[in-house]
């Protein structure tokens, strides 16, 4: 009663804001809106917090006897200050004359004895803060260099162990390294538990380590695997490759067969399984998106999500979307609780009081949801730092006040750097934090500012939370992907719009998945809806050509981008005629993400008008693709990554592709296929007749069957035509075919590269040589002695130093373009190969210092126009 009849004095205005860490919502209210004064922000835990964080951060990097005297010395420190403080309290006139009022203890005065003595104080909680959090972050180290594992490692031995599973399995991404295509591995957290060494000995400990599983067909049954459940695994031990791993040994198990179980999980993990499961049975008949999308947003099972949907959402900044944040649980406690603010008024929000739950008993409602959503996604580091974020949000819900919230995110990031300090290390934990505070601390008063300027309520909210989580985030995310994502605040402006109702279906889905499964199917396929609007947004914007600019990486490439930040924020506030100010920005932004073919053709000068050649730059591979009028274009293998590809078509205006043409199928020339295919009309891929490696030649037939696109073999001599124009395939010349009384067989991928000799619009001659090395190249000029001059020579093998000059001499080329990635490990191009080029009077441009390369005319206007690398 007596909070209802003091909820009763309140106004109706101004019951704050929607709270939500990592949510478009703004977290907490206005002193203005809310009725009553807070005061200002409570920031006196945050120093704390602080101190905790750094610490532990550089303390698991270290050795032990370092962290212990980081430890040492924080704590004489603080032993220091705060026996001065006593020494002069005690000897000091007038006693406790100095002392704050209790009323006034939220500041601390600005001079006098009482200032230097909180002062003093402070400071030493901030080294007591440091000194704990240097001792969790050196124990917790310790425990990696303790035990036979860690030696093991050292040694590369081969044991046998007992491991418990303590995450989700999960499979690596498909990387390119050199030609080929690193295979696509299991990889668990684990814990070893008892080694079994080759000699007989047998060592009993707990220490943490990666496990990865090699391919194999086994890979369904790892994948199916729950924490908790202990297997018996035979492989080798190596060390970590980065200092500061949170493993003590990275152990390689052999073969690919099923896993060996010795003991199931526990119960709490089978029912947070079985769950699981059940959401995932749910979203079977789902489109391929929603199926992949809807498990990872309400818990965090991303097992379906491919590279493409993830780098769109990487593009956008939506990373958060893909899997557990303190936004999934948020929403559904602002359906129990309702509007921040509400938790003490007569006339309470959200289902709670409908329903008939008193104030206690929605408080403890809401901390058994919390329980459950970590019980369900999993206790592991990133589900706990979700319900913490989620717990910060509990209390905004229940109080509305935006005074009481930053110490309570303060406390969280304390309590769990303590708990984990390898939390410490993490990039997704600081953009987490970084996020759920400005939610808390810019967005309502940039809210303000936007409201004051006659923007919509919702809007300004939206808007406010958006910008301001962008601002502190994009620096943070520019150190270790060196880009800023243009789309990222319209991205999730209109993504927000569809995570409540996807997140509250998502949820209802797994709740009636073990009851009921036609209702949870249901239930699945209306979030199918709004999680399928999640990904058109993420494909859409990433799609666009300005999504992404590229900025330097690193910190100080960071700090450059806050320094910028900063700048435009505190000008856009002095700035003359705002209004019109931001509507030019807003154009200009456009116009950047949009890039208009003519309008981006007369800012950067390419790629130039009536272009007949390009090779874009894709790193360490080939791309190549010749116009065949209009938006068509032929495309001369695809390099190493779909994203640089994909990138690259665009930009020359590349809608319709007649005819793909790989060269061979080493990865850094097909890997980026699906770039080629995605959003263009596609109407053959011609391959070699070499289907080596076969696991990349798989690869090729896997993504064309997926996209429906037919696959021809090139045969020696063939002619084609298509448009202006017109090509002749020289190689490969078949294995047993005969040619001046040789045989001539070609002994790898390399050489059994399509060679085409091509004349384009004008009468431009081009000779595009793959990769093939020199006794191809020999074979080649025997068998093809009529090879004239060309005006564009694509140099064989990235421009290595393995050609052959006879070649070289008799095609004469005017243009030499080189394909190859900046700092490759290879040393291409050849300094060699480079002076006999130039030696032969032709000019050389190279991908990794020009950037892409498109060429013009022919003949005596033979023009190649670089980006600039």
């Amino acid at each position: 009663m007596g909070a209802e009849r003091e909820a009763g004095a309140e106004t109706e205005e101004g019951t704050g804001r929607e709270a939500g860490a990592e949510t478009g919502a703004g977290a907490g209210a206005e002193t203005r809106e809310s009725g009553r004064w807070e005061g200002p922000a409570d920031l006196r835990l945050v120093p704390l917090a602080a101190a905790a964080w750094a610490a532990a951060s550089w303390a698991v990097g270290v050795t032990g006897w370092w962290a212990v005297t980081g430890v040492t010395a924080c704590l004489a420190g603080a032993a220091a200050l705060l026996v001065r403080r006593v020494i002069r309290r005690r000897g000091g006139p007038g006693g406790d004359r100095g002392a704050v009022p209790r009323g006034d203890r939220g500041a601390v005065p600005p001079g006098g004895t009482a200032g230097r003595r909180l002062r003093a104080t402070a400071w030493a909680g901030v080294l007591l803060c440091a000194a704990a959090g240097a001792a969790s972050a050196g124990l917790h180290a310790a425990d990696l260099r303790r035990g036979p594992v860690p030696v093991l490692a050292e040694e590369y031995a081969r044991a046998r162990f007992e491991v418990a599973v303590t995450s989700d399995p999960r499979l690596t991404r498909p990387k390119v390294r050199g030609n080929a295509m690193a295979p696509v591995s299991v990889v668990l957290d684990g814990e070893v538990t008892r080694v079994e060494r080759s000699d007989g000995a047998v060592h009993r400990t707990r220490a943490p380590v990666l496990l990865i599983v090699p391919p194999g067909e086994g890979r369904e049954e790892w994948l199916r695997l729950l924490p908790s459940t202990r297997l018996r695994v035979g492989g080798r031990l190596a060390p970590p490759s980065h200092p500061g791993e949170p493993f003590a040994a990275v152990l390689k198990a052999d073969g690919g067969g099923p896993p060996r179980i010795v003991g199931r999980p526990n119960a709490l993990q089978r029912t947070a399984g079985e769950l699981r499961a059940g959401l995932r049975r749910a979203t079977e008949g789902l489109d391929s998106d929603a199926r992949a999308l809807l498990p990872g947003l309400v818990v965090g099972d991303t097992s379906r999500i491919g590279p493409e949907l993830k780098d769109a959402f990487e593009a956008t900044d939506l990373t958060h979307l893909l899997a557990v944040s303190g936004s999934n649980l948020t929403i559904v406690l602002l359906l129990l609780i309702g509007r921040p603010g509400q938790a003490h008024r007569a006339e309470r929000g959200g289902l709670a009081p409908r329903i008939g739950l008193s104030l206690r008993v929605t408080a403890l409602a809401g901390g058994g949801l919390t329980l459950a959503f970590v019980v369900v996604c999993r206790p592991d580091p990133s589900v706990l730092r979700a319900a913490a974020c989620g717990c910060v949000a509990l209390l905004a819900i229940g109080t509305g006040r935006r005074r009481s919230l930053i110490p309570a995110l303060a406390a969280a990031v304390l309590v769990l750097v303590l708990y984990d300090p390898w939390l410490a290390r993490s990039y997704g934990f600081l953009l987490s934090v970084l996020a759920t505070g400005a939610l808390l601390t810019i967005a309502p008063r940039w809210s303000d500012a936007l409201r004051r300027r006659g923007v919509p309520g919702r809007l300004a909210e939206a808007l406010a939370a958006a910008l301001a989580a962008q601002a502190v985030c994009a620096p943070v995310v520019t150190v270790f992907a060196a880009r800023v994502s243009l789309v990222a605040i319209p991205a999730n402006l209109f993504a927000e719009l569809a995570v409540a109702p996807a997140t509250v279906c998502g949820f209802a889905a797994l709740a009636l998945a073990a009851l009921w499964m036609p209702a949870a199917e249901g239930l699945a396929w209306v979030a199918g809806w709004p999680v399928g609007w999640i990904a058109w947004v993420a494909r859409t914007g990433s799609a666009l050509p300005g999504a992404e600019l590229a900025w330097p990486g690193g910190w100080w490439g960071g700090l450059a981008l806050a320094l910028l930040t900063a700048t435009v924020a505190l000008g856009a506030r002095r700035l003359p005629y705002r209004g019109a100010v931001g509507v030019l920005a807003a154009a200009l932004l456009l116009l950047a993400v949009v890039r208009p073919a003519p309008l981006s053709r007369w800012a950067t000068g390419w790629p130039p008008p009536d272009w007949v050649f390009a090779m874009c730059q894709v790193g360490q591979g080939d791309a190549t693709v010749l116009a065949a009028g209009g938006d068509s274009a032929v495309v001369v293998d695809a390099g190493p990554d779909p994203v640089p590809v994909d990138r690259c078509l665009r930009e020359l205006g590349v809608r319709r592709v007649p005819l793909v043409v790989l060269t061979h199928f080493h990865a850094d020339h097909v890997a980026g296929l699906p770039g080629v295919l995605r959003g263009r009309s596609v109407g053959a891929i011609q391959t070699t007749g070499l289907e080596e490696p076969p696991a990349q030649a798989a690869f090729v037939r896997r993504t064309a069957a997926g996209a429906g696109v037919p696959m021809v073999r090139a045969e020696p001599g063939e002619r084609r035509r298509i448009g202006p124009l017109e090509w002749r395939v020289l190689w490969p010349w078949p294995r047993t075919g005969r040619t001046a009384g040789r045989s001539e067989p070609f002994e790898g991928p390399n050489d059994a590269s399509v060679t085409l000799l091509v004349r384009a619009a004008g009468g431009l001659s081009l000779l595009l040589l793959g990769d093939l090395e020199p006794p191809a190249q020999r074979a080649l000029s025997r068998i093809h002695p009529d090879l004239a001059p060309v005006d564009v020579l694509k140099v064989a093998h990235h421009g290595s130093a393995h050609q052959d000059p006879s070649l070289m001499r008799a095609v004469r080329p005017r243009l030499a373009l080189v394909s190859a990635g900046r700092d490759n490990p290879y040393g291409h191009p050849s300094p060699r190969t480079l002076e006999a080029l130039r030696g032969g009077g032709a000019r050389v441009l190279r991908t990794d210092r020009d950037g892409a390369i498109a060429v013009v005319g022919a003949g005596r206007g033979l023009v190649a126009v670089p980006r600039g690398g």
